[in-house]
């Protein structure tokens, strides 16, 4: 490992300026994820500026009813809140399905938006991959794709982002809220994290020296009626292979979809937005038949890897199945999806 400095951040403010001032400075937060990388070579920063003793480990009620969660909240707490258990029952789903208790108990909101892929040739120092070495080339295209990308992938990049909360959130229209050297800036979380392009080794839209402060969720009545799965190889301690986030809104009558936020995960460079597959159950009744069709558009444009056909079957399942969970008195509905 190379050796590096450290510095514990007393203020927002002077961590920033500290990360900003020096190109090869990082924040280290719980570390779950940047610790592993510095172990494996992946990353060398000189500078690690601590912030995990800054105030934003709260989660605070905002005005219009929305939630604004600090960067440090940690993962287990966030999701035994009961504003978010009762109120956004999506994304304590996803949290708790997300790694082991004991890193639930560490890891933080906004480090959690800031995972890297698990993409094996990626935490390979011995194998060519942009994301790591720009301009190396990328030794999944012609490797092992079982966990890779069917959406928005390039021919640079073909990895997958790895969180489960992100895909959540991302259903939610959920805000990241950030301080940089210009100031406070507000990103939405479908706009944060990007597609790989020609430039897979940024994963977000930060600017160097810009720190995530918080999360604001907003107000979505609706959201509570939300569920979210995930289907992977095992039953724990596994990164999905397809997840569904999806906030159904009803007319009166308990099955026309009136409003929808889906999400996926697994399949994309980023958390996935299934703006197709809400526009196509909006209006409808959400039979199994008006649900594998909305799913069937969203995935219209996928491109499967040798190995990973079968996610875009698993995809159009797994959205049929959330969704008919969330309508009253349809096959399948579990207790307290209401």
């Amino acid at each position: 490992m190379k050796p590096f400095r450290y510095e514990r951040a007393t203020d927002a403010a002077g961590a920033v300026a500290s990360v900003a001032a020096h190109p090869g400075a990082a924040f280290l937060g719980a570390g779950t994820n940047l610790v592993d990388h510095l172990k494996l070579g992946i990353t060398a920063p000189d500078l690690l500026v601590d912030v995990t003793r800054l105030p934003l480990d709260r989660v605070e009620e905002l005005d219009d009813g929305g939630l604004r969660v600090g960067a440090n909240v940690r993962n287990a707490d966030l999701a035994a809140h009961p504003a978010v258990r009762t109120r956004y029952p999506v994304l304590s789903q996803a949290l708790l399905s997300g790694a082991s208790g004991q890193l639930r108990n560490l890891a933080t909101t906004g480090g959690n938006l800031l995972q890297r892929t698990r993409c094996a040739y990626f935490q390979d120092r011995g194998a060519p991959c942009n994301k790591r070495d720009p301009g190396s080339g990328c030794a999944a295209l012609d490797g092992w794709t079982r966990y890779h990308a069917v959406l928005g992938a390039s021919s640079h990049c073909v990895a997958v982002h790895p969180s489960d909360m992100a895909v959540a959130l991302t259903a939610l229209d959920a805000v990241v809220v950030t301080l940089g050297p210009d100031g406070e800036r507000r990103i939405p979380l479908t706009e944060f994290h990007r597609l790989p392009g020609d430039a897979p080794h940024r994963d977000t839209v930060l600017r160097h020296g810009e720190l995530i402060t918080a999360v604001e969720l907003p107000a979505l009545p609706y959201a509570a009626r939300s569920r979210y799965r995930k289907v992977r190889d095992r039953a724990s301690y596994a990164f999905a292979l397809v997840s569904v986030a999806v906030a159904l809104d009803l007319e009166d009558d308990g099955r026309t979809v009136r409003e929808a936020r889906i999400a996926l995960g697994g399949v994309a460079h980023k958390p996935w937005r299934a703006v197709r597959a809400e526009r196509a159950l909006r209006g409808l009744p959400a039979t199994e038949e008006s649900c594998r069709t909305a799913a069937e558009a969203e995935t219209a444009d996928a491109h499967p890897l040798r190995d990973n056909a079968f996610k875009v079957p698993l995809v159009h399942g797994t959205l049929v199945a959330v969704v008919r969970e969330l309508v009253p008195e349809s096959p399948g509905r579990l207790e307290g999806s209401r």
